[in-house]
């Protein structure tokens, strides 16, 4: 059975954007940022059990995902969550789960026949 290759998901560029939320201290950062909004690496030290240093490296990855961005206001360094990233996962994800949803339709067609 032949597939086009429009019936395959390719989200293209996304590699980094899932690896990037494949860590749990980058999904906790992505947590706190969605619920608290903006923040500084200070502030997202606060009752981490890493430090400054390490939430500093989690961010430039994020950053290099497209998941956030920062600005400087006076002295410290405010980052911010970019909700369009998250939105981009959520619709690689829903593509991902029709596709499963349709072959294992046709599984089970198959199998019933």
């Amino acid at each position: 059975m032949r597939r086009s290759s429009t019936s395959v998901a390719e989200p293209k560029g996304s590699a980094p954007l899932f690896a990037a939320l494949g860590d749990k201290t980058r999904l906790r950062i992505v947590y706190r940022l969605s619920h608290a909004g903006p923040m500084s690496i200070t502030r997202l030290t606060e009752g981490a059990k890493v430090t400054r240093q390490a939430i500093t490296k989690h961010l430039r990855v994020m950053k290099r995902a497209g998941l956030v961005s920062n600005a400087w206001h006076g002295r410290e360094s405010v980052w911010r969550l970019d909700q369009r990233r998250l939105e981009e996962a959520r619709h690689h994800l829903d593509v991902i789960s029709s596709q499963w949803d349709q072959a294992l339709s046709r599984l089970r067609d198959l199998v019933e026949d």
